[in-house]
């Protein structure tokens, strides 16, 4: 970050422009990405001493740090508008005036055990002045552009002196005009009491335990009659303030919900107390391209793009094994060979471990880019335990294995009876027919996709992402709806977010977010029914995908799971096989219950009127659908340039009636 002295941080707050810098002295560190009608303060998250009063102070670094508000600056790193102090409250406090601002004795301990000369005193009574210059010029600009400004000042309080309960939350208010901005304060007041952490009660109050006293509170509100600081402080909760232990995870969900309460805060002021005018609270973002992002995302993509999982995990002699198992009356178990593995497990997991995730300053897309770095971790121990016992534990650990709500979905899908409408036989068709729809379908999209044989694919057709290839397999057969489905399921999802995560400026979305095949395979079927071509015995097999997963992780094993198909549902032996296969490749694949619990989720959310395009910028997940959404107001990645044909021009009414009534029994 740049080092600026205090007239060039005035100049480029006077002239608009955007910025990030660090006072020259180093004593609070600023940062403007966009102007907008409210900023945040952490004025007490330093503990910095210049040399020269290091040696005159009494007090050592736990002692400073007690009183200090660790991480609070941390709370605001997402926002686009911050100011934050660096040195501690004990060398000059920014809370106190400037006759008052260099305590003698603070908190009933005596700070100094040499006095300070003028001349040191001098030094930090300036640093304290040019703070409140910088403030009083950002404010005042605030003011010019938008008639009124929220400020966020944040800071942190020990509570394990307190001889009762005391709030997680005090906004301090006893300095402000409580008749003109009661509806803020109160607003402030729901929004932070909305916040929930783990085993930690939420009361948030006003003046309980503090009282909005401070100076930068006053100093703001005497100098603009139209700016509402909100004084907020924040119970110790997220660390040991008798230790200093930190707590990571606390402090992560404190960024995460404090973003959110202070946007929806700052939207609800702005829209009656200033001129902007959005009711979109990503609006009140930056749209600044952080650098940390992009040289995380370029060296995550330069790891991980050439990551196929099922490139590696389909047996490459399923066909011989399927004709030696049929041939032995399914009485041995096959034995399935895989390609070597192209990829060095424990570099690949060094260099993940070593991006720097910590240095994106918004905790959202940060906490995106950590998720899919973990996420990588959980499918490097997969792959490496490929064919081996440890494949079905590993494979547990990242896709789980079906909930008591999965089997019950199931279940109920395979006891419903076939639709009359629906013919029990119809014409057999072969990869040629397949191939040409997939190509007619290519070409309406615009998409430059291969199509090839390979006798390695187990299921009909796959799609390899980072191949941009639709892989059938020779053997299979289909009927007219059949081809007509999986043309919306592979074309009209798979491949349509492959080529738009192959357009977008940041990759990850082309790698992958964590468990992306939940919402894509959801997307996928639901495609399916929406086009017009969703049948029973297709929702019947998703649905034994379910029951075979949860066999095999109770412990049967492929002959068991075979048999019990092939008894009760699916007559066809190689049908059979290759279902099981699905299933059991690599040692126990738990994927594919996913596919029903997928749809489910995402029948749902399109039921609820929500927007799917968001989801079709690439191999997403409906977890991240916010951050998604919010990364796209904020122009970080592009809206999709390609949407499924099927959610653009539903087709349901092609479907059998009673379909609506069959899904509405999902749970």
């Amino acid at each position: 970050m740049q080092r600026l002295e205090i007239k060039e941080i005035i100049r480029l707050i006077q002239s608009q422009k955007t910025f990030e810098a660090i006072a020259t002295d180093g004593s609070f560190q600023i940062k403007i990405n966009r102007y907008l009608p409210y900023c945040c303060t952490a004025i007490h998250d330093g503990s910095n001493l210049r040399n020269t009063v290091k040696d005159k102070i009494a007090l050592d670094d736990y002692s400073r740090w007690h009183e200090e508000d660790p991480f609070t600056g941390a709370f605001i790193t997402s926002m686009p508008i911050t100011l934050i102090g660096r040195d501690s409250r004990y060398e000059y406090d920014l809370n106190r005036s400037p006759e008052e601002c260099i305590h003698e004795v603070a908190w009933g301990k005596k700070v100094w055990k040499k006095k300070l000369t003028t001349k040191e005193k001098e030094l930090s009574l300036k640093k304290h002045t040019n703070y409140y210059k910088v403030t009083y010029a950002l404010i005042a600009k605030l003011e010019e552009l938008f008639g009124g400004c929220v400020v966020y000042d944040f800071h942190s309080y020990n509570y394990e002196r307190w001889d009762r309960t005391v709030p997680l939350f005090n906004i301090g208010i006893e300095n402000l005009d409580k008749k003109k901005y009661k509806n803020y304060i109160d607003h402030w007041q729901t929004e932070l009491s909305k916040i929930k952490l783990a085993n930690i009660t939420n009361e948030t109050a006003i003046n309980d335990v503090f009282y909005g006293r401070g100076y930068n509170l006053q100093f703001i509100t005497k100098n603009f009659p139209n700016t509402l600081v909100l004084a907020t402080e924040v119970k110790k909760i997220y660390c040991n303030e008798l230790t200093g232990e930190s707590y990571p995870k606390r402090i992560k969900d404190l960024q995460h919900q404090l973003k959110n309460a202070i946007l929806n805060n700052a939207s609800y002021f702005s829209q009656k107390m200033t001129n902007w005018k959005h009711d979109n609270v990503s609006k009140l973002l930056d749209k600044k391209n952080d650098p940390a992002i992009t040289k995380v995302d370029k060296e995550l993509f330069r790891l991980i793009r050439n990551f196929e999982l099922l490139a590696y995990i389909n047996p490459i002699n399923s066909s011989a094994e399927k004709n030696k198992f049929i041939k032995n009356k399914f009485s041995e178990l096959p034995k399935f060979k895989y390609n070597p593995i192209k990829i060095n497990p424990y570099e690949l997991k060094k260099e993940l471990s070593s991006l720097p995730t910590s240095d994106i300053s918004d905790v959202s897309i940060r906490h995106l880019y950590e998720s899919v770095i973990n996420s990588y971790f959980d499918k490097t121990d997969l792959l490496s335990s490929l064919n081996s016992p440890k494949f079905l534990f590993n494979s547990l650990r990242y896709f789980g294995r079906p909930s008591k709500k999965d089997i019950e979905n199931a279940n109920y899908l395979l006891h419903l009876p076939l639709i009359a409408s629906e013919p029990k036989k119809a014409p057999s068709l072969g990869t040629n027919e397949a191939i040409v729809a997939f190509r007619e379908s290519l070409n309406e999209y615009g998409f430059d996709g291969k199509i090839e044989l390979s006798k390695r694919v187990i299921s009909q057709v796959m799609v390899l992402n980072s191949k941009k290839t639709i892989l059938f397999n020779p053997e299979a057969k289909f009927t007219r709806t059949e081809i007509n489905a999986l043309v919306a399921h592979e074309i009209g999802v798979h491949m349509v977010t492959t080529m738009n995560s192959n357009s977008q400026k940041l990759k990850l979305f082309n790698i992958g977010l964590p468990v992306n095949t939940e919402t894509q395979e959801g997307l996928a079927i639901l495609s399916e029914y929406l086009s017009g071509n969703i049948s029973m015995k297709r929702l019947k097999k998703i649905a034994l995908r379910v029951i075979v997963v949860d066999m095999m992780c109770s412990g049967a094993n492929f002959i068991e799971c075979f048999h019990f198909i092939k008894n009760n549902h699916i007559n066809n032996p190689h049908e059979a096989f290759s279902l099981v296969t699905r299933i059991f490749r690599g040692g126990g694949f738990t994927k594919d219950y996913l596919y029903l619990s997928g749809f489910v989720k995402i029948l749902r959310f399109w039921n609820e009127d929500n927007n799917l395009n968001p989801l079709l910028i690439g191999k997403t997940s409906l977890n991240f659908y916010n951050t998604i959404n919010e990364m796209i107001e904020r122009e970080m990645i592009s809206s999709p340039s390609y949407i499924t044909k099927s959610f653009a021009n539903p087709r349901v009414e092609n479907n059998s009636d009673i379909y609506d009534y069959i899904l509405s029994g999902l749970k």
